[in-house]
């Protein structure tokens, strides 16, 4: 491709979108102030210079061709891009305000949300924040939220756009109170035989998964004492001796550096959990919703992208 060819590279793209999603040139002429005739010149030319018929014409219809077709979704996602990049132009200068509508989980909330809210408050007074803290999995769209922050072993596949901020181990734990009444488990198979304390919102609450470096993998079914949505009372209940229970770190940090729980099956690995920032799309993001989100990133010091 020639210098000359390559300044002309976008030349017509924009006309030949909007023709197609016009559904004809008079509705892409009324669409753009143009006129019949400029449409039609403007395709005709675009077509010269990419060397094939990217449409066919009849006096009532249009169509695409199949090498249209290809060049369109190309040309599509192109406009789309460039938007973007005006937007986010405009946005930079542009104050967030309005209201900002998030749900988080209780636990994360607690230990890693107040001071990102904080800080959130003061540096953007023109915002108004709505914070749903609940453990359940809502739905982003249909209940309104402007964004959703979730904890999970495996997030599952979704048109939505995440974002990973933090990560963290899950640990199976017991008080000393309840070792020191009912003897301390010491293969995940010894769970059968005591009382566990089981998270209501996954799909599969009583089978815990543990890993091992060296070994096969072991799938444990628990027998629920306590099944429950919430991991602060998940928490409380192992606290209080009424038995065992798996829980992500920034649940139980406080409780482990305090000495009140006793970590158990040393031997596997812990599983992972990641907690996202799920939103939407990227393209039109809000302000507010952007900068809570970078606001975020930069206060998580393990925080990573992921999309």
């Amino acid at each position: 491709m020639t210098l000359n060819d390559e300044t002309k590279l976008f030349d017509g793209m924009v006309i030949f979108t909007q023709v197609v999603n016009s559904g004809s040139f008079s509705a892409a002429a009324i669409a753009t102030g143009h006129s019949n005739s400029y449409i039609s010149k403007e395709i005709n030319k675009l077509e010269s210079r990419v060397g094939v018929r990217l449409l066919n014409r009849t006096t009532r219809s249009i169509s695409l061709t199949p090498e249209g077709q290809a060049y369109f979704d190309q040309c599509q996602q192109l406009v789309f891009d460039a938007h973007d990049a005006l937007a986010l132009l405009k946005q930079s200068h542009v104050n967030p305000k309005g209201s900002l509508k998030i749900s988080c989980p209780t636990s994360f909330a607690e230990s890693h949300l107040g001071h990102v809210v904080s800080e959130y408050m003061k540096r953007y007074p023109e915002v108004n924040l709505v914070l749903d803290l609940n453990d359940r999995h809502v739905d982003l769209v249909q209940d309104g939220f402007d964004l959703v922050i979730r904890a999970t072993d495996k997030l599952a596949e979704s048109s939505l756009v995440c974002r990973k901020i933090y990560s963290c181990k899950s640990y199976t734990v017991a008080s000393p109170a309840y070792i020191e009444n009912f003897g301390e488990p010491l293969t995940p198979q010894d769970l059968a035989k005591h009382q566990c304390i089981c998270y209501s919102n996954l799909k599969q609450p009583n089978k815990w998964l543990y890993s091992h470096a060296k070994n096969a993998d072991i799938q444990v079914e628990v027998k629920p004492k306590l099944l429950c949505n919430s991991a602060s009372m998940e928490l409380a209940m192992v606290l209080a001796g009424q038995g065992i229970c798996r829980l992500p770190e920034f649940v139980i940090e406080q409780a482990l550096k305090q000495q009140k729980l006793h970590v158990l099956f040393n031997e596997f690995v812990e599983t992972t959990i990641d907690v996202f920032a799920i939103y939407p799309s990227r393209k039109h993001l809000s302000p507010k919703v952007r900068c809570f989100i970078d606001l975020i990133v930069e206060s998580m010091p393990t925080a990573e992208s992921s999309a």
